[in-house]
C-alpha cells in the first residue's frame, strides 16, 4: 500500500507499508496524535513554565533567591527551596513533563525525512529510466554489419555503464543521507532523555539538601560539584545532543531544498540550523559557568527550541491524506 500525505503547497510525501486501507488512517492518526503531544510540550515550555514562574514563584521570592545563586551565594537559594519545596518541584516537573511529551519527536521527524528522500530518489530514477527508454527508441536500427554492430554494442555498453554508475551514486547518497538521519534521531532521543534525567536528579538533590536548610547554615561541601554535574548533564550533554540532532535534521532538509520540500519545510530546516548554533553556545556556556551560563543562554535557546517544536507539531496536525 502507498500512503500519500499532503505536506504543504501540494507537495506529497509517500510512505510505503503493507496492510489494509485501515492502516492508512491509523498511521495518519498516529502522526496527528504526535502533533498534539509535541504542541502541548512546546506550549508548556513557551507559556506554562513562564506563567508558573510569574504567578507562583515570583510572589514567593524566587527572583531574589535565584539572583543570589547567580552571584555565588547559595544559602538563600537553598533556604528558599527548603521553604517552598512543593512550588520548586512543581516548577521542575513542568519542564520534565514537557520534554516527556517530545520523546518520540526525533524518530517521527526521521521517518518523514527518510520517506521524503526516498520519494525524491524514486522520482529521479524513474525520470532517468524514462529518458533512457526514449533514447533507445530514438536510436536508428542499423544493418547487421560487423562494424555497425560493434559500434552499437559499444555505445550500449557505455550507456549501461553510465546508468549503473549514476544509480550507484544515487544509492550511495541515499544511504549516506539516511545514516545522518539515523544519527540525528538517536542523538535527539538521547538528548531528551538526558535532559529529563538531569532535571530529575537536580530537582531531587536540591530539594533534599534544601529540606530544613537555613540561610545561616553551611552548605554541604560537595553541593556545588553535584549540582554543577547535574546542570552539565541537563544543559551541556542533553542540550549538546539536541544541537547535533537539530544540525543534522536541518542539514538534511536544506540539502534537498525546494526540489523536494515545500517552502515552509525549508524554512523549518534553516530554523533547525539556527537552533543548533544557539544550543551549542548554551552548552559551552553552562560548562564554563553552570549557574550564570544556564540563566544567560539556556533560556533563549530552549525558547527557540520550543517554538521549533510547536512549528513541527502544527505541521503534523495539518497533514491530510491524498484523496
Amino acid at each position: 500500500m502507498i500512503l500519500k500525505i499532503r505536506l504543504e503547497c501540494g507537495t506529497l510525501i509517500q510512505m510505503s507499508f503493507e496492510g489494509r486501507a485501515a492502516m492508512k488512517q491509523s498511521f495518519l492518526s498516529k502522526l496527528h496524535t504526535n502533533g498534539i503531544y509535541y504542541s502541548i510540550g512546546a506550549l508548556l515550555l513557551l507559556i506554562g513554565v513562564p506563567l508558573y514562574q510569574y504567578l507562583v514563584l515570583l510572589p514567593l521570592g524566587y527572583s531574589d533567591a535565584i539572583t543570589s545563586a547567580e552571584g555565588g551565594v547559595l544559602p538563600p537559594y537553598l533556604s528558599w527551596i527548603g521553604n517552598h519545596t512543593i512550588a520548586f518541584l512543581g516548577y521542575r516537573a513542568l519542564s520534565i513533563i514537557a520534554f516527556a511529551a517530545l520523546i518520540s519527536l526525533p524518530f517521527t521527524l526521521f521517518r518523514i525525512i527518510v520517506a521524503q528522500e526516498l520519494l525524491g530518489s524514486e522520482e529521479t530514477e524513474h525520470a532517468e529510466l524514462e529518458a533512457g527508454e526514449t533514447d533507445e527508441d530514438d536510436r536508428p536500427h542499423l544493418d547487421s554489419q560487423q562494424e555497425d554492430s560493434f559500434e552499437l554494442a559499444g555505445t550500449t555498453g557505455e550507456v549501461r555503464e553510465q546508468g549503473t554508475s549514476e544509480s550507484g551514486s544515487t544509492s550511495t547518497l541515499s544511504w549516506r543521507g539516511k545514516g545522518f538521519a539515523v544519527l540525528a534521531a538517536w542523538t535527539g532521543l538521547l538528548g531528551i532523555i538526558l535532559y529529563m534525567l538531569g532535571s530529575i536528579a537536580s530537582a531531587i538533590y536540591s530539594a533534599g539538601v534544601g529540606n530544613g536548610f537555613t540561610s545561616h547554615a553551611a552548605i554541604p561541601g560537595n553541593f556545588q560539584a553535584i549540582s554543577g554535574a547535574t546542570t552539565i548533564i541537563t544543559y551541556t550533554v542533553g542540550g549538546g545532543l539536541l544541537a547535533i540532532a537539530s544540525l543534522f535534521f536541518g542539514a538534511m532538509i536544506v540539502r534537498s531544498g525546494l526540489k523536494l520540500w515545500p517552502g515552509v519545510w525549508v524554512a523549518f530546516g534553516y530554523t533547525a540550523l539556527a537552533l543548533a548554533a544557539l544550543l551549542s553556545v548554551s552548552a559551552v556556556a553552562v560548562v564554563s559557568a553552570p549557574i550564570a551560563g544556564k540563566v544567560a543562554f539556556t533560556t533563549p535557546a530552549f525558547l527557540l527550541f520550543a517554538l521549533w517544536v510547536l512549528w513541527f507539531g502544527v505541521m503534523l496536525l495539518r497533514l491530510k491524506p491524498e484523496p
